[in-house]
C-alpha cells in the first residue's frame, strides 16, 4: 500500500481498461447522476496491480472479469461504489489485498461490499446459491446484481472449463440466477442466462429441465435502476 499517493502516475491504459473507461465517461456526460472517474480508475490499478499476472481458464488476464462485470452493471446502477466494488469484487478471495486494506484505500461502504461478495465466510467456502440466498434475505440487493452480472460473464466464458464443471454451473444457473432475474424483472437478463445456458447443452442434460417463467408476484422486491440514460 506505499503506491497509496501515487497510484495515478502508475497507471497504465489497457484495452480492459480503455473499453470501461469510455463507456463510463459517455454515460457521465449524459446521466443526471454523475461517477467519480478517479475513484473507478484507483480501482482498476489495484484490482490490476493485485491480480497481477493471474489467468482465467479462457487464457485472458484475471482482471479482465471484474471490468467487465463493471461495463455491464454500469447500465443499470450508476453509481460509483458499486462500479467499484464491481471491479474489487473477487480481490478479497482471491488475493493478498484484505478488507482492511480496501478500507484503508476506498472506505468501509465499499470494503464491507467486497466482503459480502467474498464466497469464503468463517471456516468454509460458501457456494455461490449460498451468498445468493444471504444477500437475499439481507436485502443487499444492489449487490446481488453485481453477482448476476458476475455469472454471466463466467458463462460467457465457460467453454473454458471441463464438461463436469459447465453441468454444474449451468445447472446452478437456471436454479438460481435465472431466478434471480425473473425475481428483479429484469426479463432481457433472464432471456440471456437461459440463452448461455441453452448453448452448452450439447449433451442434451437440460432436456429434461423446465425453464422459469418470470414471476409476477408484486409483492417481490425489484431494483429501480437509476441510469436514466439507459433505463
Amino acid at each position: 500500500m506505499n503506491d497509496l499517493s501515487c497510484w495515478e502516475t502508475k497507471f497504465k491504459y489497457c484495452c480492459y481498461s480503455k473499453r470501461l473507461l469510455a463507456k463510463l465517461l459517455l454515460l457521465n456526460k449524459k446521466s443526471k447522476q454523475k461517477i467519480n472517474i478517479l475513484e473507478i480508475k484507483k480501482a482498476i490499478y489495484y484490482a490490476k496491480k493485485y491480480h497481477g499476472d493471474q489467468k482465467r481458464q479462457s487464457g485472458e488476464p484475471y482482471y479482465s472479469h471484474p471490468l467487465q462485470v463493471a461495463y455491464r452493471i454500469a447500465d443499470y446502477i450508476f453509481e460509483t461504489n458499486i462500479l467499484v466494488t464491481s471491479i474489487l469484487h473477487d480481490i478479497i478471495e482471491d488475493t493478498n489485498l484484505t478488507k482492511n486494506m480496501i478500507d484503508c484505500i476506498f472506505g468501509s461502504v465499499i470494503a464491507d461490499q467486497v466482503e459480502n461478495l467474498t464466497r469464503i465466510k468463517a471456516d468454509r467456502k460458501i457456494s455461490s446459491k449460498e451468498m445468493v440466498s444471504l444477500l437475499w434475505l439481507q436485502k443487499k440487493y444492489n449487490i446481488l446484481l453485481i453477482k448476476q452480472f458476475d455469472r454471466i460473464h463466467n458463462m460467457q466464458t465457460i467453454t473454458a472449463k471441463s464438461p463436469e464443471k459447465i453441468i454444474e454451473i449451468t445447472k446452478e444457473t437456471l436454479e438460481v440466477f435465472v431466478i434471480l432475474a425473473s425475481y428483479f424483472k429484469m426479463r432481457s437478463v433472464e432471456q440471456e442466462l437461459i440463452k448461455l445456458c441453452t448453448a452448452t447443452n450439447k449433451q442434451n442434460f437440460l432436456q429434461e429441465y423446465c425453464f422459469p417463467t418470470l414471476l409476477e408476484n408484486p409483492e417481490l422486491p425489484f431494483l429501480t435502476f437509476q441510469n436514466d440514460v439507459v433505463h
